[in-house]
């Protein structure tokens, strides 16, 4: 269960961050902001390139940055934008190999949005206890 605190902090680090994102053609910043189980919080930028196909999310980017920190499981993840907007599904994906049905908190820059869980977003996740 997270905490009203451990949700605002979780947002307000996503929001900040989001400033730091690197999107000179798309002009759409990202941040995003992973609560890990020990009670850690990472965050990550969306990175574009020019040549397209090589951006990475900011979830993505968040992810990596945890488990290059030795952290393997998410408890919560915020994620900010302009508009509120949803993680893409290689996002979502990538989500779930590091998390269960864990809230998701979806705001703009001011933090309005919604919430949701990451299996309502991908409801038929693809996930490591499919490969046993």
């Amino acid at each position: 269960m997270i905490t009203h605190e451990q949700r605002a902090a979780l947002i307000k680090a996503a929001i900040e961050v989001r400033e730091r994102a690197y999107a000179p053609y798309s002009n759409y910043q990202v941040g995003a902001a992973l609560l890990m189980a020990d009670g850690t919080m990472v965050t990550g930028v969306n990175v574009e390139n020019s040549s397209y196909g090589l951006t990475i999310c900011a979830e993505r980017t968040a992810v990596t940055t945890a488990i290059t920190a030795g952290h393997r499981k998410i408890l919560a993840v915020a994620v900010a934008t302009d508009n509120a907007g949803s993680p893409c599904g290689a996002c979502r994906q990538v989500l779930t190999e590091f998390a269960g049905d864990v809230p998701v908190y979806l705001v703009d820059k001011v933090g309005n949005g919604r919430d949701t869980t990451l299996y309502t977003l991908l409801p038929d996740h693809f996930g490591p206890e499919h490969l046993t």
